[in-house]
């Protein structure tokens, strides 16, 4: 059991890893999305932000030097990742439900950080965790990973019970939906059962830990953990297969869409990719567009749609 355990550890953060690039990968190399341009964007100088302007205030905006504000930007970053602070402003409710739900999920990360720290350093230095030191670390990481596992498990029976009740969600609400929430409640639930309901004297998180990383199958994990820590495992190699992994898309969404305004210089990357996009041949279904396949996103945009079409 234990080097069933250790494999599907092993493969399930290989696989975790390996999609969540590619899913990277891709939203980079995507075309060009039209952007929002709406103002005030945190990269601006803190005294146009201020009032929600931009530095197309100035004139000849295009000739001058930018001057990225990188701080208005991750403060901006952090206050929408960790709190979700455009949710919180404009709907509070689903707030509610689902802050807890990923906050608990960061100090879950945030716990799996501290145990395989601490395995290392074990490992490395064996007296590195005596005394104090160790007891602190101890601690620390109990404490982040009992209150995420509660808050993960609120957020998530909020949630669920949110899709299924609320009128407005539920007609947008797909099978995928119930899944996914309904997996994570599994994973943890056992997890958390299997954690606190181990015999004494059974290996905690941080022996589990040491022994993965020496490959020990000598160590002895209870069957019920055992199954919590097999199950948490899938659902994390599944999570980039799904919109869950928003969490990639996010950065692009932000950086890409709502805060980019580079401007389109002659002979820049932006005119190069523009001019690539378009000899794209469309297919949209619409009739308005009259996109074929055959004609070109020039050809589109620069011919009128037929009269069919506009009838």
């Amino acid at each position: 059991m234990t080097t069933v355990l250790y494999f599907v550890l092993c493969l399930s953060a290989v696989v975790f890893v390996a999609a969540t690039a590619v899913r990277a990968v891709g939203y980079a190399r995507a075309p060009l999305h039209l952007r929002w341009e709406l103002y005030p964007v945190p990269h601006e100088a803190p005294e146009r932000a201020a009032h929600g302007g931009s530095s197309f205030e100035q004139s000849d905006w295009w000739t001058r030097p930018v001057h990225a504000n990188h701080w208005g930007q991750l403060k901006a970053m952090t206050a929408e990742m960790l709190f979700l602070k455009a949710l919180r402003e404009f709907n509070l409710q689903l707030w509610r439900r689902s802050f807890p739900f990923h906050f608990g999920l960061y100090l879950l990360i945030a716990t799996a950080a501290l145990v395989l720290g601490a395995a290392v350093a074990t490992l490395v230095l064996p007296a590195a965790l005596d005394g104090w030191v160790g007891g602190l670390v101890r601690g620390l990481y109990r404490g982040t990973g009992i209150a995420g596992l509660m808050l993960t498990l609120a957020g998530a029976a909020g949630l669920l019970h949110r899709r299924l009740t609320d009128p407005a969600l539920r007609i947008c609400t797909t099978a995928g939906d119930i899944f996914n929430l309904a997996v994570f409640l599994i994973a943890l639930a056992v997890l958390g059962a299997g954690y606190a309901l181990r015999p004494v004297g059974s290996p905690g998180v941080l022996s589990i830990v040491i022994g993965f990383l020496n490959w020990n199958t000598g160590v002895r994990v209870p069957g019920l953990l055992a199954a919590g820590l097999l199950l948490s495992a899938l659902v994390a190699a599944y999570i980039p297969f799904t919109h869950m992994s928003h969490f990639v898309g996010k950065y692009f969404t932000y950086h890409a869409v709502r805060w980019d305004d580079a401007a389109n210089r002659r002979g820049g990357a932006i005119e190069k990719a523009m001019a690539e996009y378009l000899t794209y041949r469309p297919t949209w279904a619409a009739p308005h567009v009259d996109a074929d396949g055959v004609r070109t996103w020039a050809d589109v945009v620069t011919t009128t749609p037929p009269d069919k079409a506009r009838r």
